[in-house]
């Protein structure tokens, strides 16, 4: 009998013997306080290159003359304020029409100053 192993069992051995030499080494590599920071310099350098691709792409909208994201953002709070200051004229008017229609009316009830109206419920307050 052929005591050699096949060609196959030789290259499983082989492999097996250089995994486990690279798995220790490794281990050995990431017990190391450089690895953590290499690592931690490795992420702040990806964090700034992507804030800078990002502040890149920002700039190309705007020089295109493009509404981009900072833009919409800003529009979105100046619609959502306007809307706010129209439901308040809404309001003041619906009171100031409650107030004519008492006093043409002569209801007694009203005051002088008088009954103010219900609040409207509008699709934002009721979201």
């Amino acid at each position: 009998m052929n005591s050699r192993p096949s060609p196959t069992e030789e290259v499983k051995r082989l492999y097996e013997e250089a995994e486990s030499r690279t798995a220790k080494a490794m281990e050995g590599l990431v017990a190391r306080d450089s690895f953590g920071e290499l690592l931690a310099k490795v992420t702040e350098n990806v964090m700034s290159l992507t804030k800078i691709g990002n502040e890149a792409m920002d700039m190309a909208v705007r020089n295109l003359r493009v509404a981009g994201r900072q833009d919409i953002v800003r529009l979105g709070r100046q619609l959502a304020r306007t809307e706010d200051k129209l439901e308040l004229v809404l309001q003041e008017v619906e009171q100031l029409q409650d107030q004519l229609r008492a006093s043409q009316d002569g209801d007694p009830s009203s005051d002088a100053t008088g009954s103010k109206a219900p609040a409207r419920k509008t699709a934002r307050s009721s979201q």
